[in-house]
């Protein structure tokens, strides 16, 4: 069938541009809609803490991720948040973790650490993982699982935190890690049954590894108490170079009533990193 060019050219132009701001217009200091509390990852930025706060300030995100107590101080001379605390220490993270009995003892006296820690700070969220199989089967790693996290469980509600243990994808990034599908995470959540025991919503790692993103969001939003963004393929901008609609997702989360954090976990592909994080919260500050 013959194509009329101009008009799929106009229609490839709209569709460019119908949902990501351009990153001059981006760049603009135009106040934040309030709907979602933004966060942005600092692992992703090659920068100095101290460059990313005052960056974040500028922009109006009141939080920073995945930042270790160490450097609580440097947040909090910008008045910002740690969101999402982080734990991915050289001995324990994302291939070692709860799901197996023999790190339970170390795991319990590392986060007791952590939840004081945060604690201190006037903080909320502290992250972890499942670990990797290792050959163990689903059913064994959850009840394993359980069983580490009750044993910590009682400590993190007397300080009023919430561990938060992140779902990843096993087919790219991290390969073998149990915690990669929201029907597992959601039956440990279930297990526990503590409101300080919720998971983290990685909307790239989800997206690799069974996508009905929004689907999951509504059905499962109980369990989640922390969001991450992130392009897919390549994790790069949330712009139209991937294949996700994140104003769409964006209100979906604030239809369910959540009031904690989305973080921007995208690593940015373009020369000007604050330009993309700009364009980033643009996208996602839905009106």
């Amino acid at each position: 069938m013959h194509e009329d060019n101009s008009l799929r050219d106009m229609l490839k132009e709209k569709s460019a541009t119908a949902f990501a701001p351009t990153l001059s217009a981006a760049a603009t200091n135009t106040p934040l809609n309030g709907k979602i509390n933004h966060s942005v990852c600092a692992w992703c930025y090659d920068m100095p803490l101290e460059d990313l706060c005052r960056e974040a300030r500028q922009i109006g995100i009141p939080a920073i991720d995945l930042v270790e107590p160490t450097d609580f101080h440097i947040l909090q001379k910008y008045d910002l948040t740690c969101a999402l605390v982080a734990t991915n220490g050289p001995e324990w993270g994302i291939t070692k973790g709860f799901n197996t009995p023999a790190h339970h003892d170390a795991l319990v006296t590392y986060f007791k650490y952590y939840i004081d820690e945060t604690a201190k700070a006037g903080f909320s969220n502290v992250v972890c993982f499942s670990g990797n199989r290792n050959g163990m089967d689903d059913q064994q790693g959850l009840e394993n699982c359980v069983k580490g996290l009750q044993r910590i469980i009682s400590y993190a509600e007397k300080k009023k935190v919430t561990l938060v243990m992140e779902l990843l994808n096993s087919k790219v990034d991290h390969p073998d890690y149990q915690c990669d599908h929201t029907a597992w995470g959601v039956a440990l959540c279930e297990s526990i049954g503590s409101p300080n025991f919720r998971l983290l919503y990685d909307i790239y790692h989800m997206q690799i590894m069974e996508g009905d993103v929004i689907r999951h969001i509504r059905q499962h939003h109980a369990c989640f108490a922390h969001y991450h963004t992130g392009g897919v393929p390549g994790r790069n901008e949330i712009d139209t170079t991937q294949e996700l609609y994140y104003p769409a997702i964006m209100k979906a989360i604030y239809e369910t009533g959540f009031k904690g954090y989305v973080a921007q976990e995208f690593v940015p592909a373009g020369p000007d990193k604050i330009a993309s994080l700009r364009q980033a919260i643009q996208i996602c500050d839905i009106s």
